[in-house]
Parts: C-alpha cells; sequence; structure tokens
C-alpha cells in the first residue's frame, strides 16, 4: 500500500471512530512548528523584499482600472475538527468543508466583474481579466498579497490551493476524497500548482487532488523547501499560468 493510500485510508478510519483521538507524536509537533517558522519566515521575507514590486503593482493596478487595489474573497481553510467527533457535535453552524476566511490578491478583473457574488472559475479568455491582470496572472503576481495571509495563519506558502465556498460544495459531491485536502493548511504553491494548470474541468480536478493528497501524505520540513525551490522556475517559465 504507498503512502498515499495509507493516508486515506487512516484518514476515512478517523471519520469513522467514535473514540478518543490519537495523541500526536512530539517529533511531529517539532516537524509542525518548524514548517510553520519556515513559512512565517518565508513570508516574512517576501514581503520585504517584494516592496518595491508590491509598489509598482499596486500603482499599475490602480491607474489602468477603476476599482480598489486589492480583491477580497471568501475561501475555504484548514479543517481543524477532530475527525473522530460525529458532525453534529461541532457548533459550526453551516459546514463549509474548513474554516473560512478572506484571502487577498491584487484585483485582475473589472471591478464590476468583482463585484459578482457568482463563484466562477476564471478561463482562459476571460473578458472580465484587465490586461494588467492578465500579467498579473501569468507569472502569478496576483498572489503576492497573500503572504499576509501566511503570517495570519490562514495559509502556509506549500498546500493544497484553498477554494470558494460554492464551488468547494460543489466538488467535494463530485470528486471523490477532495475534502480530505482541507486536513492541512491551504497554500500559495503546492505539489499540484508546480505539476498541473489552472482548473479547467472535473478531470484537472481530479488530477490536482490525487497531487494535494501525494503532499500531504510526505509532507516535512524538507518537502516544502523543495516545493518552495521548485515554484521560482514555474514562475518564470509561465508554467500552468494564463
Amino acid at each position: 500500500m504507498t503512502s498515499l493510500e495509507l493516508y486515506t485510508t487512516a484518514i476515512r478510519g478517523l471519520e469513522r471512530a467514535d473514540t478518543a483521538p490519537l495523541q500526536v507524536p512530539a517529533a511531529h509537533d517539532f516537524e509542525s512548528r518548524a514548517r510553520r517558522v519556515l513559512n512565517v519566515v518565508v513570508a516574512v521575507a517576501g514581503l520585504v523584499l517584494a516592496a518595491p514590486l508590491l509598489i509598482a503593482i499596486a500603482l499599475l493596478v490602480k491607474l489602468t482600472s477603476p476599482g480598489p487595489i486589492l480583491y477580497r474573497q471568501v475561501r475555504v481553510g484548514q479543517d481543524r475538527r477532530n475527525p473522530r467527533l460525529p458532525v453534529g457535535n461541532h457548533r459550526r453552524a453551516i459546514d463549509y468543508g474548513g474554516a473560512p476566511f478572506t484571502i487577498y490578491k491584487f484585483r485582475t478583473m473589472a471591478a464590476s466583474a468583482s463585484r459578482n457574488d457568482r463563484q466562477v472559475w476564471a478561463s482562459p479568455n476571460d473578458v472580465r481579466i484587465t490586461p494588467v491582470g492578465r500579467f498579473l496572472r501569468k507569472y502569478r503576481l496576483d498572489e503576492i498579497p497573500q503572504l499576509f495571509n501566511v503570517i495570519r495563519g490562514d495559509m502556509n506558502i506549500v498546500g493544497p490551493r484553498p477554494e470558494q465556498p460554492t464551488i468547494f460544495a460543489n466538488l467535494r459531491t463530485q470528486v471523490s476524497d477532495y475534502a480530505l485536502r482541507q486536513r492541512v493548511r491551504p497554500g500559495i504553491t503546492g505539489w499540484a500548482q508546480i505539476n498541473h494548470h489552472y482548473d479547467q474541468s472535473i478531470d484537472d480536478v481530479r488530477k490536482k487532488i490525487a497531487l494535494d493528497l501525494e503532499y500531504i501524505a510526505r509532507q516535512s520540513f524538507t518537502e516544502d523547501l523543495k516545493i518552495m525551490l521548485r515554484t521560482a522556475p514555474v514562475l518564470v517559465f509561465k508554467k500552468g499560468a494564463w
């Protein structure tokens, strides 16, 4: 049985169990803290080094398209609930699949489109995307403000990409094991992001879920560092972006 199969089997077993939760080994606690420190240090360093670029992008967005510089949107975050407890025992009124949080991005669409409450994927030829926004998306520069989400604890640098609540609710009924990806903090980049393009179909989602669960099964300090280092050439060569 592969590490991915062991992971999914273990989680399913926890979700069916009704006994007390297992204690997390101390070594795992240390590893988790080390990874968290790595993510925060990289986020702070990234914001400091990218400060001139952030200012330049902010001016470009403001001067070329009316509307706010930043785009805020609710996404589904980590599911920190004890998987051993039945859903009815949790206090959350609505089961979003994870803790909702507000994600920050540079605005890449016309302000009127940004105000549209309908939650849909963007497409390669989406008319809502501004010329500057298209450039930002191509190099994923619109995602730099998410470093603030990392510092706040909503996200890590590395992890599954967070989805919009309505899309998440739809996908978890269509894609097996989709909700398992919420057992870790979502990320700006990840194993799926450096190996696959933006989602355009359910088949794309299934492929990326397999990659996300593969990452979760072997997540570690060194794995996060490797993915961070591999993200740079993906950005430079525009792999998986449009």
